[in-house]
């Protein structure tokens, strides 16, 4: 086990902590914690985009520069007076440290970077990619001479964190994971706790409830599944037959028959509706953070979520703005979030949308007017009646959506210019049913629902709140019985979140800035206290209650077309769902548990707080059982000596005549053009002819053609095109060879398993200036001679 290496990458982390502490009193001035939550994603921000913008020009240098900028603004922030707690910094580094060595476990026991069972071999290459590269963009190792087609802000802020450390690649994989990991739970503990302080909550409390819910929990299907286990069969068979759902797996074998994938793939839509796709190619995925961290992958939409979270703060920022500071409230919109919008969009495209959607909400929601963001005549053009003005407030909420998205294309022009790709949006037919939705998102919408109805009772009275309950439970079904379960869930949720929101502080609906007794401004607390009306409204989590139930709507109506059906749409944006409801499920929680009850009563505290705890145990069934088998017995494809984290040694095992050549390669300078197999995919099956372009994929050396996405980005005949060249280069026309190989600048040809076995007679070792380069007893690397090819 390399002790040294998580030693290290733990101090680099904690020092990012500090660094983006001192920023975040800054910035954060009023959250509970000072910002520190949000510390380490606001310091990697700012080192992400220094290395993004000067990579472009040198990697090495735009890595460097990034840590003396990081390093210079804390230090400037100091001087000004910034300081970090040291309660609140052990606090901040305790959950950072005990999530980010929870994770290393995880994937010491089997820390195979893999092509089956998700996307290692694309993380991973693209990092390799990003570290032989000399700037942005990186080259594609799925498609030698072309910039990568895919997001990778992640990648190079996972490849700049290896330079820093000095890291191998094969280790820096896992250890990078593990960062991202503790990133998103510390964030989430962080904001939770500030938004449920400012409700008069327990810091502590909402946050650690936030933090369980975005880094432990699971949807409803293992607790429901065991639930059915524990009936009597009649019973259990009854209800599967109303629910329309199959008794098999843990459901009638108990746990013994747990296994962690079917979790994350609970929606079933129907193959015959997607006309343009393959029917075996239309799945869903739905998987929840716990499922994506556990799997392992170093993907985009996994990456991003820490980033999300702190876009979540700066709106939160906002919204304790006080109405008179105009000059912070434009700087938080124009200054902070467009470039927390351009790193989302190079980290993971899906998320950049919810940025100005969670600014338009925090705008029109906020308690200050949005009306004194504008010049004066633009605002007092907006005044007139209650309805006038709370329309005006969405009005000049998409207003700003539009320029922070704007702002941010411009800091992530470069991306869209060269790497991004280009999908078509389409309308989809198939709609997800209420069991469905309510097993994917019920772990996160119960305690929502019930928080809703609480302070509902609280702001009107409890008759009141029990006919809108019904109401709500009545248009939930309507909806469903229509195929519009999604819509049934966000009228009520949204409308009732929105009256919440808004409805204490409408009034007559007059803007009235409120004054000390002296006549001068109020204060802080006084001036917010009054913009937000009585305790019974909702605070910040309103506001990410309602963007997230908009995201869970969309995606039943439009999807990303793909070859995949809207497997991607669903999977990219129920992550984010996840993290935004997991913060405002942790406020909700964590008031249930203060025994804050609308009426008197003690069975309602009792109840309340029951539901907590049979929540918070279902939701933990999962990890208990996947944790359990995850240590209980490793993986055939991890090393099974000593824990590692070592992300190739199992191709030692798994491949032993391929090993060596791939190491091989890894030690070649620069990033010279390879030739393998082509097409490929997830199956590594030499006897097959698979090769899962591992010699690309685990070294980041580009060869001509590689895995069958580049299709997806690039297109299916520009694609086939080049796996018609490389079948042609191993086996070919000897003129053709030659002609392709310096088309292609290829300086090495790899022949081992797959490639035998795909191509009957590899001729390309006989041409003039092809020369065995090294020879192993399953793999033989040719080199080019460029020029003597060139001339033949």
């Amino acid at each position: 086990m390399e002790f040294g290496l998580v030693a290290l990458w733990l101090l680099l982390y904690l020092a990012v902590l500090y660094l983006g502490g001192t920023l975040a009193a800054v910035v954060f001035p009023r959250f509970a914690d000072r910002g520190l939550g949000v510390a380490i994603p606001l310091g990697l921000a700012v080192l992400w985009l220094v290395t993004y913008v000067a990579g472009h020009v040198s990697l090495g240098l735009g890595t460097w520069l990034g840590v003396v900028v990081l390093v210079g603004l804390a230090w400037v922030a100091k001087g000004r007076g910034a300081s970090v707690g040291r309660r609140l910094y052990a606090e901040t580094a305790a959950v950072f440290s005990a999530a980010f060595l929870l994770l290393v476990a995880v994937r010491a026991v089997d820390p195979a970077i893999v092509p089956l069972g998700g996307e290692k071999f694309l993380d991973f290459g693209l990092v390799k990619s990003i570290l032989r590269a000399d700037s942005l963009p990186p080259e594609d190792m799925w498609f030698a001479g072309e910039p990568v087609a895919y997001y990778y802000g992640g990648h190079l802020l996972a490849a700049t964190l290896t330079r820093i450390t000095g890291t191998a690649g094969r280790f820096a994989y896992n250890l990078a994971l593990a960062g991202f990991y503790a990133t998103l739970v510390t964030a989430v503990y962080g904001l939770a706790g500030s938004v449920g302080a400012e409700r008069g909550l327990s810091r502590r409390r909402a946050g650690a409830f936030g933090a369980f819910l975005v880094g432990v929990a699971s949807n409803l299907l293992t607790p429901g599944r065991v639930t059915l286990w524990l009936l009597p069969d009649p019973m259990a068979a009854w209800i599967a037959g109303r629910l329309g759902v199959e008794l098999s797996g843990v459901a009638t074998e108990g746990p013994a028959a747990f296994h962690y994938w079917d979790a994350s793939r609970v929606i079933q839509d129907d193959p015959a509706d997607f006309a343009t796709f393959e029917p075996a190619i239309a799945p869903v995925i739905d998987e929840f953070p716990f499922f994506a961290w556990l799997n392992g992958d170093l993907h985009a939409h996994m990456m991003s979520t820490g980033f999300l979270v702190l876009v979540a703060a700066v709106c939160f920022a906002y919204y304790l703005t006080p109405a008179g500071e105009v000059r912070r409230r434009r700087a938080l919109l124009v200054g902070v979030l467009p470039p927390l919008a351009g790193l989302l969009a190079v980290t993971n495209t899906w998320s950049f949308p919810s940025v100005g959607g969670l600014a338009m909400l925090t705008v029109a929601l906020a308690p200050a007017d949005p009306r004194t963001l504008l010049p004066a005549p633009a605002s007092s053009a907006l005044s007139g009646g209650p309805v006038r003005r709370e329309l005006s407030r969405f009005g000049v909420g998409l207003a700003v959506a539009g320029v922070v998205l704007a702002l941010g294309l411009v800091w992530s022009l470069p991306f869209w210019l060269g790497a991004a790709s280009g999908r078509e949006i389409a309308v989809l037919p198939d709609r997800t049913s209420l069991g469905e939705l309510l097993l994917v998102h019920g772990t996160l919408l119960l305690p929502i629902g019930g928080y809703l109805y609480l302070r509902a009772a609280d702001a009107l009275t409890p008759d009141r709140a029990r006919v809108g309950a019904l109401l709500a439970v009545a248009a939930v079904g309507l909806a469903a019985s229509v195929d519009l379960a999604a819509v049934g869930l966000f009228v009520p949720v949204v409308l009732t979140a929105w009256v919440l929101l808004r409805g204490p502080v409408l009034g007559d609906g007059a803007a009235v800035e409120p004054v000390s007794s002296d006549g001068g401004e109020a204060s802080d607390a006084s001036r917010a206290s009054s913009e937000r009306g009585s305790d019974g409204g909702l605070g910040f989590e309103g506001v990410l209650v309602i963007g997230g139930m908009g995201l869970v709507t969309i995606v039943e109506f439009v999807f990303v077309a793909e070859n995949v059906g809207r497997m991607n749409t669903v999977f990219k944006t129920y992550m984010q769902v996840w993290v935004l409801w997991a913060i405002a499920a942790g406020v909700a929680l964590a008031a249930v548990a203060s025994r804050w009850s609308p009426a008197p009563g003690r069975w309602r505290p009792l109840a309340a707080r029951g539901f907590a705890v049979l929540l918070l145990v279902s939701a933990s069934l999962y990890a208990g059982l996947a944790l359990s088998a995850h240590f209980g017995s490793q993986s055939d494809i991890a090393r099974t000596d000593d824990p590692t984290l070592d992300g190739r040694a199992w191709i030692d095992v798994r491949h032993p005549d391929e090993a060596p050549a791939i190491r091989w390669l890894d030690e070649r300078e620069g990033r010279p053009t390879i030739v393998t197999a082509a097409p490929a995919g997830y199956r590594w099956n030499p006897s097959e002819g698979k090769g899962a372009s591992a010699p690309a994929s685990l070294t980041g050396l580009p060869t001509v053609a590689g895995w069958h996405h580049e299709g997806q980005y690039r297109g299916d005949d520009v694609y086939q095109e080049r796996v018609t060249d490389v079948e042609t280069i191993y086996g070919g026309d000897p003129a053709e060879q030659a002609r392709l190989l310096s088309e292609y600048d290829v300086e090495y040809v790899y022949v081992g398993p797959a490639e035998r076995a795909r191509y009957d007679d590899v001729t390309v070792g006989e041409l003039d200036g092809v020369t065995v380069a090294e020879e192993w007893s399953g793999v033989t690397i040719y080199r080019v001679d460029g020029e003597a090819v060139s001339s033949s």
